[in-house]
């Protein structure tokens, strides 16, 4: 055979077999962007629907005259005009059960306009529209208004304002809040990953850096794996089973003197939700480990470091960036579960405010739930605007984990 006879294409072969290769990584390209830009239009028409029922023109009716109770209009009352005309008002019954459940005086002027509206002039909502209708259709809309709702007054309406996060739950949506679900929901996340990050990432330190790969350990391993991928109401069906159950006396906080309340607590929601996304962190923690040059460890026990000095002054600071990472992960799920807060005992409708692990509780995502499955328009509404709180609240906590990841980096 002739050494100088090879099998790569020459001449004319060549640059068609080049331009071939160049036609194929085109192809590849324009799919990849392709796929990159179906992504950001599903992410974009999913913002715009949840934006476009959040605003829009609103049409209601006052039930009582508000000159009834004041002359002067009632945006220009202050707080203490604003108290009397609730005291004058209200049933003696309904004042004191107002104050009982939160002192009228230390309530803000907000609150107190709100209440006003709600118990004493009763606003009446006709119909909703969305932000695309109320834009596109603005005069047809105030010509529908003026036909079948002549008394009515028609506002283009934001349902996101600062008396929507500052208000606690109502039956009526034009009242309706989300102060006492995000206070829920950012104590279940705090116990959650107060419970889960801890125990998580000694597991991941465990498996990767102690346990021998034995039969045993691989079982855990393929375990922890698969839980990872297992529907969350199942964890919501453990959580019951347990720490609603057969761990109330500690879950309900009975031990320790505490009789009004039972299992279905903030902290029984916490401890699921920490069970739910630990084999996310230890699966994380794991990754962050591995991935310590082994030259790090070698180096440290040369100089007579022993095991756990090198997990603690070398191993875990230079994975300490990805286990945060995982943690990021867990956070965003944990928020955005609904399932296992259902079942271990989410409250639909509560006005008063968790003050501890062992209170009562809602979260984010139970309220926008139950207030998709309504029937009214408004409530759709006010869902839209819970959704971008949701994702607000999940936006900031991301950045403080990854801005508390970044100054680690830089640290290490």
């Amino acid at each position: 055979m002739n050494p100088t006879d090879n099998h790569y294409p020459t001449g004319e072969s060549f640059r068609k077999s080049l331009n071939g290769r160049y036609r194929i990584a085109s192809i590849w390209q324009a799919i990849f962007f392709s796929a990159l830009l179906i992504a950001l239009l599903s992410l974009a028409a999913l913002l715009y629907n949840v934006v476009d029922g959040a605003f829009g023109y609103v049409a209601f009716e006052y039930k009582n005259d508000p000159t009834e109770f004041t002359a002067k209009p009632l945006d220009d009352l202050n707080k203490q005009e604003l108290l009397e005309i609730l005291q004058t008002n209200l049933s003696s019954g309904a004042y004191t059960k107002l104050d009982n459940e939160k002192t009228m005086e230390k309530r803000s002027k907000s609150v107190l306009y709100t209440l006003v509206l709600e118990r004493l002039i009763q606003v009446d909502t006709k119909k909703t529209w969305s932000m695309t209708d109320s834009i596109l259709r603005g005069n047809e809309i105030k010509a529908e208004v003026a036909k079948k709702y002549p008394e009515a007054k028609l506002e283009f309406r934001s349902w996101l304002t600062p008396v929507f996060l500052t208000t606690p739950m109502s039956s009526k949506a034009e009242f309706a809040g989300v102060r006492t679900a995000i206070l829920g929901s950012l104590w279940m996340v705090g116990i959650a990953i107060l419970f889960a990050l801890p125990i998580g990432t000694g597991a991941a330190i465990y498996l990767q850096e102690y346990a021998t790969k034995n039969f045993l350990n691989r079982i855990i391993q393929t375990n922890i794996n698969n839980l990872a991928g297992v529907p969350s109401i199942v964890y919501g069906m453990l959580g019951l089973a347990i720490f609603v159950r057969a761990l109330e006396p500690f879950t309900s906080g009975s031990m320790f003197g505490i009789t009004d309340t039972n299992g279905r607590t903030i902290l029984s929601a916490g401890l699921t939700m920490g069970i739910l996304v630990l084999p996310l962190i230890i699966i994380n923690g794991q990754e962050a480990i591995k991935a310590v040059p082994d030259s790090l460890r070698q180096a440290a026990y040369g100089i007579g470091a022993t095991r756990w000095q090198t997990i603690w002054h070398h191993v875990l600071p230079n994975a300490l960036p990805g286990i945060l990472t995982g943690s990021i992960l867990a956070v965003s799920r944990a928020i955005g579960e609904t399932a296992p807060l259902i079942i271990v005992g989410a409250s639909t409708f509560i006005s008063l405010d968790p003050e501890g692990p062992f209170s009562k509780f809602t979260a984010l995502p139970i309220q926008v739930y139950q207030w998709t499955t309504r029937a009214q328009t408004e409530f759709h509404a006010i869902a839209a605007s819970a959704i971008i709180v949701l994702l607000i609240l999940l936006l900031t906590l991301n950045a403080a984990a990854v801005i508390i990841r970044n100054r680690v980096q830089r640290k290490y």
